[in-house]
């Protein structure tokens, strides 16, 4: 390196015009723009070639980063690149890079080395790399990686990025293990943003912690060959996970004053949009969202044997308002939510929901859900019959002032139990079921009882049994004897006085059957409501 306070560049180092170039602009911390005019050729994706006007070496691009020259009186150093083509590889790993870097519209000819290097910020916008290595990368500030194609994946292992991490509109493809981006144990200060963005292989994100919000608003996830297209167990999200759809370019809801280029953002209704689209499994297991996670709009292509899993994740608010999945399954055993917003669309069919141990407090529909599809929701979740789901089902209820429908759904959690009995018990379920409805409608038994009682009145008004004891039998009251055999409890003194025979012996003990039967069924239904089940 030059002597402290020369700027002029190491003599062995014979730098070209581009590189010239680039270190004035260092040093001023001007941009050093090596576009030539032509949209078409100045396109870093393009097939045009690059010529040696536009070269900079990757060896010349670390040295002003790692040991650059001063900047000159006044001016702060940064390097603002626009443009160029950067040969070799650009190594700066485990160096302590301090000045601002922002390289654009840039293509480069081998991987980016960044390993367990410290930036303040680094920005590389639309650009095209081989690949990106920064395994536990430190940056104080931003890391932007906007509108560039990657085509053998990032890695961030274990990063900490100090502000904002922007992916919005990023390609990436797979590595040759089969990842995209792999950033298990990264932590974002602020927020993730990775619109639009297009993945070609495993996101993966286990462990990861981003401090405010981490939105795929409008992305397309693709791994169909893969278990996965985003494994992320254990992911922290301080407030929300946005898997949703995004305003189009053009559109009210993008804007293009968001430096380093537009955000799209989430659409209103009759916006055009771009949905967030998964082809492959995803896992969210164990994972914590402060605010919420947020399906609306979102499409899932699963394979048979791929899985949306939610097991065990904890939220305030799960939306889950995309498209029914048409394959897979989709897993919430576990998970602990407060406010389950939903329509009845989004859901699979049966076989491919699995709600084992999945709590919510409120239930907040959108669109028709009447209880009978709540309820085949419920079923479809249960293939073998399970009591909690219909439990939960009808504390929410419940718990929002529908004791009816609370009461229906206790109602079809006995009808589904019923179905695993034997058959002394299947003729038995029938039997409450059919008079008092288990004890869910105790209305019924007074019905039935105010029947029975006019049968057995009526019965004994024309065939009076004899007293038991003659002379010590109280007046004979039909009324009174036919209701003193019904109520099993209480007693009017009149079953005891006299002595029934024959048909009149039959009808006494179907009397006193019923009675038992309908107490008893109204007993438990009572119950029931005074445990709150």
């Amino acid at each position: 390196m030059t002597e402290p306070g020369d700027g002029d560049a190491p003599a062995g180092l014979q730098l070209t015009s581009a590189e010239w170039s680039m270190w004035q602009a260092f040093r001023n911390g001007s941009t050093c723009d090596l576009h030539i005019g032509d949209p078409a050729r100045d396109d870093p994706h393009g097939q045009h070639l690059w010529g040696p006007e536009r070269r900079v070496r990757g060896r010349v691009v670390a040295l002003l980063l790692l040991d650059g020259p001063p900047a000159q009186p006044g001016r702060v150093s940064a390097l603002k690149l626009t443009g160029a083509y950067i040969t070799d590889t650009l190594d700066v790993a485990g160096g302590t890079i301090k000045p601002f870097v922002e390289l654009r519209d840039c293509r480069f000819e081998a991987e980016v080395i960044l390993p367990e290097s410290r930036f303040t910020t680094l920005r590389m916008v639309n650009c095209a790399i081989p690949r990106v290595e920064a395994a536990r990368l430190h940056t104080e500030g931003d890391l932007h990686l906007p509108r560039c194609v990657v085509h053998s994946g990032i890695r961030l292992t274990d990063a900490h990025i100090g502000t904002d991490l922007l992916l919005s509109q990023a390609v990436v493809h797979k590595d040759r293990q089969g990842r995209s981006i792999m950033a298990d144990g990264m932590t974002v200060a602020q927020d993730l943003q990775a619109e639009m963005m297009e993945s070609y292989g495993e996101l993966s994100l286990r462990g990861a912690t981003i401090g405010v919000s981490l939105s795929l608003r409008g992305s397309r996830l693709s791994n169909p060959f893969g278990r996965r297209a985003l494994n992320a167990p254990q992911l922290t999200v301080e407030r929300t996970l946005y898997l949703t759809a995004a305003g189009l370019a053009n559109s009210p809801f993008s804007s293009s004053a968001t430096p380093p280029y537009g955000i799209a953002h989430t659409p209103s209704r009759g916006t055009r949009m771009q949905r967030f689209e998964c082809e492959g499994g995803m896992r969210l297991d164990d994972g914590r969202f402060g605010d919420a996670v947020d399906f609306e709009h979102a499409r899932f292509i699963l394979e048979s044997d791929q899985e949306l899993s939610l097991r065990r994740i904890q939220t305030p608010e799960l939306r889950f308002l995309g498209e029914r999945p048409q394959r897979g399954r989709v897993i919430l055993s576990g998970a602990r939510v407060v406010n389950l917003v939903d329509k009845s669309a989004s859901w699979p069919g049966l076989g491919g929901l699995w709600m084992a141990g999945f709590s919510y407090e409120t239930l907040i529909p959108r669109g028709h859900f009447p209880l009978a599809l709540r309820l085949q929701w419920v079923a479809a979740a249960t293939p073998e019959y399970a009591p909690e789901p219909y439990e939960m089902l009808a504390t929410a209820l419940r718990t929002s002032g529908e004791d009816a429908d609370a009461r229906e759904v206790l109602l079809a959690k006995q009808r589904r139990r019923r179905e695993t009995l034997p058959l002394a018990g299947k003729a038995w379920g029938f039997l409450q079921e059919w008079t008092v409805a288990y004890g869910y409608r105790p209305g019924r038994a007074a019905v039935w009882m105010a029947i029975l009682w006019a049968i057995g009145t009526v019965y004994f008004t024309q065939s009076p049994p004899p007293p038991l004891k003659p002379g010590e039998s109280p007046p004979w009251n039909p009324y009174l004897y036919a209701l003193d055999l019904l109520l099993p409890v209480i007693d009017l003194y009149q079953g005891a006085a006299w002595k029934p025979s024959g048909g009149a012996q039959w009808v006494a003990a179907v009397l006193i059957l019923a009675g038992w039967v309908l107490a008893t069924t109204v007993a438990a239904g009572a119950s029931r409501l005074l445990r709150r089940q």
